[in-house]
């Protein structure tokens, strides 16, 4: 594959495009389980969607600080930008070295392994082909993705709709022909605050993903205005999709119930509770749409981080080029593609993902308060360090809304630290195994 630095990514991208990467990049796994844990957690249904509109809040503020680190630093790589101007390079390359080795590819390659699984519900036999399945894929959404903007936006903006549209629709089903009862969402209970807090946790886990579209603000129209915009339209959906799905889950059953649900069970039971076993197929179906809509914007934002860590000389050098033809970062896609394979084989995949789960939160809180960093220094003067405008947004609540993002995730990192203290310290071991990494490429630099 021939590329050539001389080229440049292109701004194609509008507001819509954005946000469409945002909804399938949060929307996965966690909203199917984690109600369960906050059932347990918080047995009274208004206190357990209020524990959901809470975190979407909290998410609503971290995209709001992003929004205006994305404005005034249109590039792409997102925190790995801003990491790099407000702490120096060492702690943007550990954010860019855990999204390789595990933040993105990782995700990818549970997220096809789990697509794997539901397809052959519908191909009797190939049970033993799921690992080809995944790869297949991987393989096919990093074609497309390769090919340039154009393809990767129409495939893209499909699947998120159809992701949407399968959740609305099922939301609908339930509340206009489901057996529900209406009662369950006014049942009386009683929510300790300790609990509710614990119960913000895994919320917060579900709503990661919202900082989306700051991976891809270089290949956006009109930064300034579309990035911010597509970052509150994406996670404000979310938020409402999140509220529909748990209010329709304690329409499907009693609070009790809904806590005792088998892990991974829980769209199923509600559904087969609403409107009967038929709603099983119907049910895969919808799975496989939204996880290849997770997995497609995975492959599409993730490299452009790997993109602005070799522009920097942190990466594989080809992973800094633009591909001649189709202008996107089509090596640094590929290498993606190749390591998210390689998990996809390997025996260490659920260990890699859950030793690496709490990065996530741990350089979103940084990224945020980098934003304390970058006002103090660029102040209100001439544009600097890249910008394109200075303040071209302003990040809505500062300075209380983007401090208490950072002190919430501060909470959530000390009591995933207590809760589970062996895959935390294996995962910052992890991380921090990228420093020799970091002085090796900067040493060839």
């Amino acid at each position: 594959m021939h590329l050539e630095r001389g080229v440049h990514l292109k701004r194609k991208l509008g507001a819509f495009d954005a946000a469409a990467i945002v909804v399938s990049n949060v929307i996965g796994g966690g909203i199917f389980f984690v109600p369960v844990i906050v059932a347990q957690l918080v047995p009274a249904p208004g206190a357990m969607l209020a524990v959901w509109l809470a975190g979407g809040a909290l998410a609503l503020a971290g995209a709001m600080a992003y929004a205006e680190l994305a404005a005034v630093r249109p590039h792409a790589g997102g925190e790995y930008v801003y990491l790099r101007d407000a702490f120096g390079p060492l702690a943007a390359f550990l954010t860019g070295w855990t999204s390789f080795i595990a933040g993105f590819s990782g995700a990818i390659a549970a997220s096809t392994i789990a697509l794997a699984d539901y397809v052959t519900r519908f191909v009797p036999g190939a049970a033993g082909a799921k690992p080809a399945i995944a790869l297949a894929a991987i393989f096919a959404l990093t074609l497309v993705h390769v090919r340039g903007l154009g393809p990767g936006r129409l495939v893209q903006n499909l699947l998120a709709g159809l992701k949407v549209g399968g959740i609305v629709t099922i939301v609908a089903l339930g509340f206009a022909f489901g057996h529900g009862h209406a009662a369950n969402l006014a049942a009386p209970g009683h929510a300790a605050a300790i609990p509710w807090l614990l119960a913000l946790v895994p919320v917060m886990f579900s709503y990661s993903g919202w900082n989306a579209a700051t991976y891809v603000a270089e290949e956006v129209r009109d930064p300034g205005r579309n990035v911010p915009l597509a970052l509150g339209l994406g996670t404000i959906a979310v938020v409402v999709l999140y509220l529909l799905l748990n209010a329709l889950y304690l329409y499907a059953l009693p609070i009790g119930e809904l806590a005792a649900v088998p892990g991974g069970r829980l769209m199923d039971t509600a559904a087969e509770r609403l409107l009967g076993h038929a709603a099983g197929n119907l049910l895969a179906l919808f799975t496989i749409v939204g996880l290849s809509a997770s997995i497609s914007a995975m492959v599409l934002a993730g490299p452009r981080v790997y993109f602005a860590m070799a522009r920097d000389g942190m990466f594989v050098r080809a992973a800094g080029r633009v591909h001649p033809r189709f202008h996107t970062p089509a090596a640094a896609i590929v290498a993606q593609s190749l390591w998210s394979s390689v998990l996809v084989l390997s025996g260490t995949l659920s260990q890699l993902v859950s030793y690496t789960g709490f990065a996530v939160v741990l350089f979103s809180a940084i990224a945020v308060a980098a934003l304390f960093v970058l006002r103090r220094r660029d102040g209100a003067g001439p544009a600097s360090a890249g910008q394109d405008s200075p303040r071209a947004f302003s990040a809505i609540g500062y300075p209380w809304a983007p401090a208490l993002f950072v002190a919430a995730s501060a909470v959530m990192l000390v009591n995933e630290v207590w809760r589970n203290p062996v895959p935390t310290l294996a995962g910052t071991a992890l991380i921090f195994a990228g420093v020799p990494v970091f002085y090796w490429f900067r040493t060839r630099s």
